[in-house]
């Protein structure tokens, strides 16, 4: 099987890309995600894909422009409902291409986190397979999670603190404000 694999970052690849190669599928990689905030974080994650894809001898595609004014106009005032809206939007880009292109399949490695809903990812990949009449590979990675961890240590990868987005940013600070404040009893 050929698969075109949609990576959100290099850690998050690292484990689904050997597991992918162990069952003698060719995969080609496509990191999309204008969720990614800020600009740097964004350059971050690029530079940490290029590298996996050295290191590990991977064929993939670019999109390096910056969709944060994109990805807004989708989740603004449906903030309760942003990760399956941003799911949908990259996955929906995904699939195009593959379809264009002509593989046999598509997948992503939002499959790899145990923070994503694994059932959500799978339903919209499913009816974007029926859409689009091109197969959807599910398969859940997590169980290679602490592999995955030190095969991206290992590789000296680049590996954030948060999935990417301007609503995750706000509440990784806005739970390390919370821990300040209680140890200073604010």
């Amino acid at each position: 099987m050929n698969l075109f694999l949609h990576i959100c970052c290099a850690p998050c690849t690292t484990f689904p890309l050997a597991q992918l190669r162990l069952k003698g599928i060719a995969v080609y990689g496509y990191f999309y995600n204008p969720n990614i905030h800020p600009y740097r974080e964004f350059k971050k994650r690029i530079q940490g894909v290029q590298q996996l894809a050295e290191i590990s001898d991977l064929k993939v595609e670019i999109d390096n422009t910056y969709g944060l004014t994109e990805y807004l106009r989708k989740v603004v005032f449906h903030e309760q409902q942003r990760c399956p809206l941003c799911y949908a939007m990259r996955l929906e880009v995904v699939v195009q291409k593959a379809k264009e292109r002509e593989y046999e399949a598509f997948s992503t490695t939002l499959l790899y986190s145990k923070y994503q809903d694994h059932e959500r990812i799978r339903n919209i990949g499913e009816k974007l397979a029926i859409q689009y009449d091109i197969d959807f590979y599910y398969e859940d990675f997590r169980e290679g999670w602490k592999e995955g961890i030190e095969q991206a240590i290992a590789m000296d990868l680049y590996r954030q603190s948060y999935c990417g987005c301007i609503y995750s940013e706000q509440e990784r600070y806005d739970k390390a404000f919370k821990k300040y404040a209680e140890k200073i009893k604010l």
